[in-house]
């Protein structure tokens, strides 16, 4: 195995996704596109590929961006739907860094004449 692949297969949530200390106590939007998001289907085990779109205004943290992209590579090896994915990713960054602010959009590539598309904004709950 080579060294990313086995950087990514380990990557493990609670010790590798890093947060800094935010330095700034203006408002201020991240945004961070992630464009080779890709899971395998729960049912067939084709491989499903989407853009991975992440803006949040942080409060005291800020994700570490190296950790945030091992962190969505590692869903490769994962049997995960377009729902749930979408969800695990805006629930963990909302658990490790508490921003003021997130939103998250998971654009799916299609597969099967269907676009998938999910948007969660913490503006919105």
């Amino acid at each position: 195995m080579k060294y990313g692949e086995k950087e990514i297969r380990d990557f493990d949530i609670e010790k590798d996704l890093e947060i800094w200390p935010n330095e700034h106590k203006k408002d201020y939007l991240i945004k961070v596109t992630l464009p080779e998001f890709m899971a395998l289907c729960p049912r067939s085990g084709y491989p499903d590929f989407a853009t991975i779109y992440i803006e949040y205004t942080p409060d005291e943290f800020v994700v570490e961006l190296k950790a945030l992209k091992l962190y969505i590579n590692s869903f490769m090896f994962k049997h995960i739907s377009h729902e749930n994915s979408a969800n695990e990713i805006y629930d963990v960054i909302w658990e490790k860094i508490k921003p003021k602010s997130l939103k998250l959009i998971a654009d799916f590539k299609p597969r099967g004449n269907v676009h998938t598309i999910i948007e969660i904004d913490s503006k919105d709950l």
